[in-house]
């Protein structure tokens, strides 16, 4: 096997740890890219391949979220990953652990952890790589990693979310929420939604959002009542699609671009949190992107009488 078939059969996996590590598709792409040329550039191939990338690729992941941080402590509102449709990498043996680990709730927990945190907690929890293993990977011993992993999986514990087990409910229940989102039935979405439901979106300061947040079954009801019969008078679409492993949709113009994506966090039968992406900079991984401000007038000139 050459090393680049030997590289493009752990692809996935590098992709998906930087993923998970970064929350960027294009930054996860940039450092498996960075991994390709040094591995290229080994003079002597490793024991084992799949552990030397991954070291790698963790070792380009950390460098860069310790000067992400400052970053997003600048950032325009709330900061979310950038979504997420289909994760490359699969493991039968591990499918509960790399879905629990993509969604937008896990990775923001991740983001209170520091790099070295979560790091070790990605390699051992989420791709149950060995202690050796992690300690190479990120200049500790492997003691340290081991109290790494402790504290980090405390903290993880203390927030995780709990989404609801079962798959097909989760998909039967956000079929019905996006139905009633269309239809502009207050009833139907009272029912789906919780209490304290809450509606959040990141804009980076480039495209409308909903300031704050949106909080509570009455305003989310109306709001969504509201917009989503308002977006398909303008021919805009929305299609159902798992976004970071979880239910949700994109929305696209009436040309095809896409203008934002929405996850939804289901507990209990109820949806707690959804999640909005509408920041530019994060969608073009998924095509072309509307310019949302234009989409914010065109709905705006269809409430106008007469329009």
């Amino acid at each position: 096997m050459t090393r680049t078939e030997e590289f493009e059969q752990q692809r996935p996996l590098l992709f998906s740890i930087a993923y998970r590590l970064l929350g960027s598709v294009s930054e996860a792409e940039d450092a498996v890219q960075e991994a390709w040329l040094r591995y290229a550039a080994t003079p002597t191939r490793p024991a084992s391949v799949k552990s030397f990338l991954a070291a790698v690729v963790t070792r380009i992941a950390i460098d860069v979220l310790r000067s992400a941080r400052v970053r997003r402590e600048e950032y325009v509102g709330p900061w979310f990953p950038e979504p997420l449709l289909t994760d490359p990498y699969q493991d039968p043996a591990r499918s509960a652990e790399l879905a629990d680990s993509l969604s937008m709730a896990a990775l923001l927990l991740l983001e209170r952890l520091s790099p070295l945190e979560r790091a070790v907690f990605v390699l051992r929890d989420v791709f149950a790589f060995d202690f050796p293993e992690i300690a190479s990977a990120v200049g500790r011993s492997e003691s340290a990693c081991r109290q790494l992993a402790v504290r980090a999986r405390r903290h993880m514990d203390d927030g995780r979310p709990r989404f609801a087990a079962d798959r097909r409910e989760r998909e039967e229940l956000a079929g019905r929420f996006f139905a009633a989102c269309r239809d502009g039935d207050v009833d139907g979405l009272r029912e789906l939604l919780a209490a304290d439901v809450q509606m959040l979106s990141d804009g980076g300061g480039k495209s409308p959002q909903w300031g704050s947040g949106v909080f509570g079954v009455d305003r989310v009801t109306r709001v969504l009542a509201a917009s989503f019969p308002q977006l398909a008078r303008i021919g805009a679409a929305v299609e159902p699609h798992d976004v970071n492993g979880q239910p949700g949709a994109i929305f696209r113009d009436r040309d095809g671009s896409v203008i934002n994506t929405l996850a939804l966090d289901i507990l209990d039968g109820r949806i707690q949190t959804i999640r909005s992406v509408l920041n530019p900079d994060k969608l073009g991984h998924m095509g072309p992107v509307a310019d949302a401000w234009t989409v914010v007038r065109e709905v705006n000139e269809a409430r106008r009488p007469g329009a």
